[in-house]
């Protein structure tokens, strides 16, 4: 066990962080059997760790950030984990008949969770922070910043790819005039985007983006694209260019990894985010070549900390409402999740991009729109 610790003690102390030191991003360790667990289980034993408070710390976003930003987990083997690796690599993990398993066991968990966490719009994406000082103001300039880079005019008709609650939908309808064609995998996301947006030119729909057969002005995917898996993405952008009209553009709004790789983070692949998979912007040119032309590349993935760090305080103050229908297993579940996330994204581990895409490409020159 000794030597268990000290190997621990040894790795924490590249990147700054202490076993019971008294920083903020110190690791206070409650059990001892932490360390082999880490050393066999990497960052899935980390986040398990932390759900069976086997270990705290005041500031698990910069714990998390100080690990990712001195690559710890390169010099850790776990060698439990090689069965999800292989199964990463050799099967198609979001192949048609595992599309609803992420909506089932992450976005159909209760409405009234994202109602507590999010902004007033329910909008799961990164905001925008830069004339904005509060959630609710960045993520109404997220929203506006995508129709602007799509140019979208009154009377267009737009597919909403991973609509989510329909957030952006209806600001489109109401602000554009645009009409929406919105698609989710969650049950509990359509039925509330169809009342949320009742009376308004949207059609909300349960249904898998590899059954769409028909065209559209415009397209857009706001933080959908995550959940495809590199093995279809090639079949993603050939729907995508299937629906699109010629003249129409394309925005991808994605969170994107520094590095290639086919296998998922195990801790959110087990809690989270079921089958879930970060492109590269390698991943993304390869699977459009011969389809789009990138017009525009905008990367804003410091915003998603500042965001991430709003819903992790919404929550935090909400969970008196919400405890009553969760235990306290998924508080530090829920806990962790927004706060490593946080943190890979401060360690710039993370990326989130907002990609223009054209057919043919426009006529002139793409104007970026940031305002």
């Amino acid at each position: 066990m000794n030597n268990a610790r000290n190997k621990c003690a040894e790795l924490l102390a590249l990147a700054d962080i202490q076993i019971d030191g008294d920083r903020p991003w110190d690791m206070q360790v409650h059990n001892d059997g932490l360390y082999m667990r880490l050393l066999a289980e990497g960052s899935l034993a980390l986040g398990e760790g932390y759900m069976e408070r086997w270990w705290d710390a005041e500031s698990v976003d910069q714990l998390i950030c100080n690990l990712l930003r001195y690559d710890i987990s390169s010099q850790v083997k776990p060698y439990k984990l090689i069965t999800l690796a292989l199964r990463a690599k050799l099967t198609n993990m979001q192949k048609l008949t595992r599309a609803f398993q992420v909506g089932e066991q992450h976005y159909d968990i209760g409405n009234s969770l994202f109602e507590k966490m999010l902004d007033k719009r329910l909008t799961y994406t990164c905001g925008y922070w830069k004339n904005a000082d509060n959630l609710d103001a960045a993520q109404e300039a997220k929203l506006d910043l995508v129709c602007k880079k799509i140019d979208l005019k009154a009377g267009q008709h737009v597919l909403d790819i991973g609509c989510g609650w329909g957030s952006w939908a209806k600001y489109a309808a109401e602000k554009y005039g645009a009409k929406v064609t919105g698609i989710t995998i969650s049950v509990e996301q359509a039925e509330y985007a169809r009342k949320l947006c009742q009376g308004l030119p949207i059609d909300i729909r349960v249904q898998d983006y590899r059954l769409l057969n028909e065209q559209f002005d415009h397209i857009v995917s706001l933080g959908m694209f995550e959940h495809v898996g590199y093995k279809n993405f090639s079949a993603y952008f050939q729907v995508a260019h299937n629906c699109l009209k010629n003249d129409g553009l394309f925005l991808l709004h994605t969170i994107g990894a520094k590095e290639t790789t086919a296998v998922p983070d195990p801790w959110i692949h087990r809690y989270i985010f079921p089958n879930g998979h970060i492109p590269s912007l390698a991943n993304v040119t390869e699977a459009i070549e011969k389809l789009f032309l990138v017009e525009d590349l905008h990367n804003f993935g410091a915003y998603y900390d500042k965001t991430l760090m709003a819903w992790y305080e919404n929550f935090h103050a909400g969970w008196d409402d919400l405890k009553d229908q969760y235990n306290d297993r998924f508080y530090r579940m829920w806990k962790y999740y927004l706060q490593a996330c946080a943190g890979a994204f401060r360690a710039r581990d993370l990326q989130l991009w907002q990609i223009v895409l054209s057919k043919f490409g426009v006529e002139g020159v793409y104007r970026r729109v940031t305002e």
